[in-house]
């Protein structure tokens, strides 16, 4: 099995501060940033959000939004119906059992609508400062090649990561793996020839250099 300790050394020397790109100033906004994000790209999300959070400063301001009307203010993101419903939906939730503030913990995190894992873990990491691992294509994809992990469940590439990985390094291996994968391990051609973790990676289709 690969090194996930090596490939963390390696991966940390290249993005020796890596950030998330979805732009925001506070939890809620990462929180819904990152709802928005679901089959959008982070650059049309931080486009839609910068008017967006200008508008919708607390999660009252989401849970008493009109639908329709904030159906049409993140339509680009796409499948702008079910999200608008899921922003509302969620900040009402917050507005009720949280006292209108983000929950700091997975376990309260999840309870809320168009919440998953993924989703909290990203807020957990990136606005609490805490130690998380967010399983996106990215991840599910690059750990697999290396051969880190070994399944498709993205609940259970979590876990094998955790068990491989420094207890401090959770969040800036997840997002110096995401940058990673956008970068060179791409899904279609990834630079192979350019790769900082070649020696590391276990992927049998890659070519030989």
């Amino acid at each position: 099995m690969a090194n996930a300790r090596n490939i963390t050394k390696l991966l940390l020397k290249k993005y020796p501060r890596p950030q998330i790109a979805l732009r925001f100033s506070n939890p809620l906004e990462l929180l819904i940033a990152t709802i928005l994000s679901a089959r959008c790209t982070d650059v049309k999300v931080n486009e839609v959000t910068e008017t967006l959070f200008k508008k919708y400063k607390r999660a009252d301001d989401y849970a008493c939004a009109d639908q329709k009307i904030f159906e049409q203010e993140i339509k680009p993101t796409g499948f702008y119906r079910n999200k608008a419903k899921m922003v509302i939906n969620c900040c009402k939730k917050i507005v009720k059992d949280f006292d209108g503030k983000v929950p700091k913990t997975i376990e309260k995190l999840t309870t809320l609508p168009g919440v998953g894992r993924k989703t909290a873990n990203v807020v957990l990491g990136s606005a609490f400062g805490k130690q998380a691992i967010a399983v996106d294509t990215h991840v599910l994809r690059v750990s697999s090649r290396l051969g880190i992990t070994h399944s498709s469940d993205p609940d259970k590439v979590e876990e094998e990561l955790v068990r491989q990985l420094p207890e401090d390094l959770l969040t800036q291996f997840n997002l110096a793996l995401i940058l990673h994968g956008r970068e060179t391990c791409t899904a279609i051609k990834p630079k192979c020839a350019e790769c900082v973790l070649y020696k590391e990676c276990e992927w049998l289709e890659k070519p030989v250099i």
